[in-house]
């Protein structure tokens, strides 16, 4: 069987594997992405990753990770602090590479394998927040590549401070990782137990988190008039927790038209390793250099 070696990077976790055609997972792994050292640091551990994979003898490699992104280059990442990194210094291997932006690339699994639809907007909330914007059942990168920034839609004026440098931003109330840090939490699941069991800070966090995200939605649905909205990465494994309570502030929000529906997932933390493999497979089906040098960036900061 032939397969690809696919990695996933998220701010706090990379997950990596093998991918077969039809989106079977053979092999299965996560490392510490090693944030905190730097940008050098975890272009180095990415590197590391894509190495160890490839001797499994996989036909190519897709890669997909956050911030700006061209077929050739991570242009911009807020989270990672890297700028214009070419792809060979996270994959230096004599096999076909493509390099993508995360969110898309788990939105385009998400149509492949998971929520279907023509117009749909595909929500993960990790570490951070961004959005794959499905119009007429095709992704949708907007004029420069920079379409589906829901993480930075303002939901505060002059509020809290955003990595982005702005402040306010949905991403600084609702990502997991804002959610955990107003806590004093290490990872939003605790943060979870402690609103189950009724803690008063923790529900305050929480409800905040419910009411900005809440905002965000009823402005894109407002927009673009979604008939799904799908909530990916950490966060959605949340449950009803999340979702109950997202629905029904997301109606009210929107007291004139019905509120589109709202569900976790079918893929789980899964979307980005399968959206990678998609990229693999891309790749493996070009002649020559998957890259087009000059490609408009994609993503968000």
């Amino acid at each position: 069987m032939e397969y690809v070696a696919a990695i996933d990077v998220g701010g706090t976790t990379m997950k990596g594997g093998l991918v077969a055609r039809d989106g079977t997972i053979l092999r299965r792994e996560r490392r510490p992405t090693p944030r905190a050292e730097g940008p050098d640091r975890v272009i180095a551990a990415i590197s590391a990753f894509v190495s160890d994979l490839c001797r499994a003898g996989p036909v190519a490699v897709g890669l997909a990770v956050p911030g700006l992104v061209t077929d050739t280059h991570a242009v911009y990442s807020a989270a990672f602090g890297w700028r214009d990194v070419p792809v060979s210094a996270f994959a230096d291997v004599d096999l076909p590479v493509a390099l993508g932006h995360d969110v898309r690339a788990a939105g385009e699994a998400e149509l492949a394998y998971g929520a279907g639809g023509r117009d749909v907007l595909f929500v993960p909330i990790g570490t951070g927040i961004a959005g794959a914007v499905v119009l007429s059942g095709s992704l949708y990168g907007g004029a420069a590549g920079w379409a589906g920034q829901i993480g930075h839609i303002p939901v505060r004026p002059d509020g809290l401070p955003c990595g982005c440098g702005q402040r306010g931003c949905l991403a600084a109330y609702a990502s997991a990782g804002a959610v955990a840090a107003r806590c004093g939490e290490t990872s939003a699941e605790p943060v979870v137990r402690r609103v189950m069991e009724g803690d008063e800070a923790a529900v305050a966090v929480w409800a905040e988190a419910v009411e900005a995200l809440a905002l965000a939605l009823a402005t894109y649905t407002l927009l673009l008039d979604p008939a799904l909205i799908v909530i990916g990465g950490g966060l959605s494994l949340a449950g009803d927790a999340l979702l109950d309570p997202l629905r029904a502030r997301l109606r009210e929000r929107l007291a004139f038209r019905p509120a589109p529906a709202v569900r976790a997932s079918r893929l789980g933390t899964n979307a980005g390793l399968l959206g990678a493999g998609l990229l693999g497979w891309r790749a493996q089906e070009v002649t020559g250099s998957p890259h087009r040098p000059g490609a408009a960036p994609r993503g968000c900061p």
